[in-house]
Parts: structure tokens; sequence; C-alpha cells
């Protein structure tokens, strides 16, 4: 019997190219919230992975597990929070979840993390989720990798948009920074390869191709290839926040994509050993051939029309018919301090106290001896929320409640709303989420009013939280 393997993050570029390579040797499971019709070798599974009992469900049967993920973009039609928070969920969820289903190996493709500097939000969400896959027993192999050229590739379609369709370039100074580029072809092969294989187990490794290259260099390279004539111009100062609008204009890519990889910029992405990549006997594609072989391959491929109403070409936004359609859902994930020596049920107890102290005399809370906790506004006799906390989910390091009812919560969803506390990064965070909250109030109300509190009383009870971890 052959060996399976879960890709999480199955339906993106890389993954769906990692599946057939995958196929000559394994059966793949494929994870995906838009999972695609079952073939031969390929098993596809739905899997938000926002939810740990989907992520378990999804990694039943697998032998080793690829994590491919990244949470840049929203995921609800309203998300509050930071992407890197999102990330951890995600990670931390796939990572319980491959212990529990006896995973033996996941393998990881990340970033090349500079040895000195301060990181950007970006490069920081990226060690962090190494470090927490890397929390819960299961060997992790990481890849850590530049620009990934290849087509539908975010990074290489936003080059390849620039170049052409901006005659003119002025190049900001970031545009100097030194990359090396790596061909999808040869990530593919790289993440293969190092699947199973012990030598492997816990260690990181950087990848590159053999050109070291400036990004503007590597956008007059790309323009030579496209047999385009363009001038490209460097300029000693311009505004990050200009060069954020122009590239997200210009290449028609989300804010939520660009703002993160251009504050990521101002960091050489070289990578500081291609050990693994001598020890596999991957030397790698040349930038120009890659891409090259990128742009044949879109040609070839055939053309997918656009619904009139998406603002962004082959992206990963955010699609509505992932949830009911009518339905507005709300994720909303803060990130707070853990005082030493405390827990997640601990936090989950705390807040359960002290919000009706900081919302008095307007607020109270209830809590049965089932720990089901019901919100009251002062001078109404039914609850706002009704949480109901779930036994069987939950234990001293994550605590869960589902929202089961309330003026405020909707009626008429399908979905299973919930309010978590978890600990992280080696339980010196906690992260404080709400997930698939359908409100009751109308949409435009609900973003006025109760979001901004949420976000308003989050902010509090981490400042609460800090006084704590100071006295």
């Amino acid at each position: 019997m052959r060996a399976k393997v879960a890709v999480a993050g199955a339906s993106g570029y890389i993954g769906s190219c990692l599946i057939q390579a995958l196929l000559p040797h394994y059966d793949v499971i494929a994870l995906s919230r838009s999972p695609q019709a079952d073939s031969p070798g390929v098993e596809w599974r739905y899997c938000d992975l926002f939810s740990l009992l989907q992520a378990e469900m999804g990694l039943q049967g697998a032998d080793y597990a690829f994590y491919l993920v990244h949470s840049m973009l929203p995921s609800a039609h309203l998300s509050q929070g930071h992407f890197a928070d999102m990330d951890l969920i995600l990670a931390d969820n796939f990572a319980r979840a491959c212990q529990q289903t006896g995973v033996e190996h996941i393998v990881y493709l990340g970033g090349i993390i500079p040895e000195f500097g301060d990181l950007s939000n970006h490069l920081r969400s990226r060690l962090e989720v190494e470090q927490t896959l890397a929390d819960y027993r299961v060997p992790v192999t990481s890849i850590r990798a530049s620009i990934i050229v290849g087509p539908r590739g975010s990074s290489f379609q936003i080059i390849e948009k620039l170049v052409k369709r901006l005659p003119i370039m002025l190049c900001p100074p970031w545009t100097l920074t030194q990359t090396q580029p790596i061909a999808l072809d040869d990530v593919i092969a790289i993440l293969v390869k190092t699947l199973g294989q012990t030598e492997f187990y816990w260690r990181f490794f950087d990848v590159g191709g053999p050109d070291i290259l400036s990004y503007l260099d590597l956008m007059k390279e790309t323009a030579r290839v496209m047999n385009l004539k363009r001038l490209i111009l460097p300029v000693p100062w311009m505004p990050v926040n200009i060069s954020r609008f122009w590239v997200s204009l210009i290449a028609s890519a989300p804010p939520e994509l660009v703002n993160p990889l251009v504050e990521s910029l101002k960091h050489p992405m070289v990578a500081h050993s291609l050990e693994l990549q001598t020890q596999l006997g991957i030397q790698g594609l040349g930038f120009s051939e890659s891409v090259e072989k990128a742009l044949l391959i879109q040609r070839q491929a055939p053309t997918i029309r656009r619904p009139k109403r998406a603002k962004y070409t082959e992206s990963l936004q955010f699609s509505d018919n992932i949830y009911p359609e009518l339905e507005k859902i709300v994720r909303s994930v803060q990130r707070l301090p853990l005082p030493a020596g405390k827990n997640a049920l601990w936090i989950a107890e705390k807040y359960t106290l002290w919000l009706p102290r900081f919302l008095h005399p307007f607020v109270r809370v209830d809590v049965d001896s089932q720990r089901t906790c019901r919100f009251y506004l002062k001078g109404i006799r039914s609850p706002l929320l009704v949480l109901k906390f779930s036994v069987e989910r939950s234990n001293l390091h994550r605590t869960l409640f589902y929202i089961t009812g309330g003026l405020l919560a909707s009626r008429k969803t399908r979905l299973r709303g919930r309010l978590e506390f978890r600990e992280v990064l080696g339980q010196n965070y906690v992260i404080a989420a709400i997930h698939d909250f359908s409100p009751s109030l109308p949409w435009f109300i609900y973003n006025w009013t109760q979001a901004l509190m949420h976000l308003w009383v989050m902010h509090g009870f981490r400042r609460y939280l800090r006084s704590l971890d100071v006295m």
C-alpha cells in the first residue's frame, strides 16, 4: 500500500503542481476550502484550517503532510486582526491535528529569514509559522525560499504585470536589494525529495537558483525575456505608501497582498547556504530560463474569464461562495499577552470576570456551573449573546465556546460560530478569536457598532493583561 500525503493549500499554484509530482509515488489527500472533483490517486477534502475539528478530519489517514498555506488575504466578509495572527491559528491547528492523527513528518515551505536587522511583519510571520509547526512533537522540515518563479505565482505575476504595463518605471531604493529567485520546478523537486527523509527532520534549509539579482535587474531581465523595451530608472527616494499604491494598482493585486511584500523587500533574500540542493543534486534553473518557462506555460493555459465584479486577477482574494449565499460572516482575531504561569482557560475565565467591570454598569455576565456564559445589557431581559462551553473540544491550553444564541447572533445561520482562547508560541501568547459568527444586526449597522465595540473591548482586555504581567 502506498503512503498517503496530505497537501494543505492544494488548490494554490504550488500545491497543484506538487500534487502532480507526488502522484507517481504517493496517494494524495488534497486539503482546500475550494475542493475539486476526485481524480485517480487524489482525494479532495473540504478543509477550513481555521477549524481544528476540520483539520483533524482532513488529516485522517495521512502519513505525511505539506503545509503551503498563507493567510495574507481576507478569510471572511469582515476579517478583524493582523494577518500574522491569522497565520498562527492556521499553523497551530494544522500542527495540533498532525499530532492528533499520527502524521509522521511535516514539510513547510516558507521564506528566507535574514540574519540581521528587524524582520518585516511578513517575514516575522513566516518564522512564527515555522516555530508553531514545530511545537507539537511532529518532525518538521522547513524549506525557505525567496521569489518562486512559476505560472500563477503571486510574486512573479506582480513583476510580470509591472513590466508589461509600464513603459517607464521609476524604481525606489528597495529595488536595489538583492534576491535569489528559484524556479517552481526546482522547489517542487526539493519538496518531494525531502519528504519522509529522517536526515532532514527538525531542520531548516535555504534554497535558491543560481542567479543573485537586485529587484531592479530582475525587472530588466523579465522585460528582456518578454521582448519589451522598458526604461527602468532608479530614483533616490520614494515614499513606501506610494510604492505600495502603484504596485497594487498597476499589477491588479490586492493591497493586503502587496503591502507586506513591499515591506519585506528591504531585506536581502539571498540563501545563506545551498547545502540541501547540493545534497539532493538540484543546481537549479537560471532566472531567465525560469521566466521563459513560466510565460510559456501561462500562454498555453486556457483563458479563465473573471466575473465582472472581480477586482483582482488570479489572486487568492476572499470568495463569497465559501459561505452560504447572502450570509455575512465575521472573523476577529487578537493576540494577547499570557501572564507567567497562566493558561488559556485562566484567560477565558478572567475575561468573563473582567468584562462586566470594564463595561459597568451597562453589561453583566452570568456563568453557570457548565461554564455557559450569558451576556446581558442593562434593562434587557434576553441575553445579547450565549456562549456554550465545549467540554469535548477544550483543555487548559485551548478553551472553546460555541455561540449558540442571543439577540446579537443570527438565528438563521447554519454555521457554528465560536469563540476560542488558545496558547501559541511556546505559551507566551494567547490568541482570542471569533470564527464564523453571523450577526443579527444589518451588516452596515453591525460594522459601525458591534464590530467596533468588540475591537475596543479586546484592546482594553489586552491592556489589562499587560498590567497584570508587570505587577
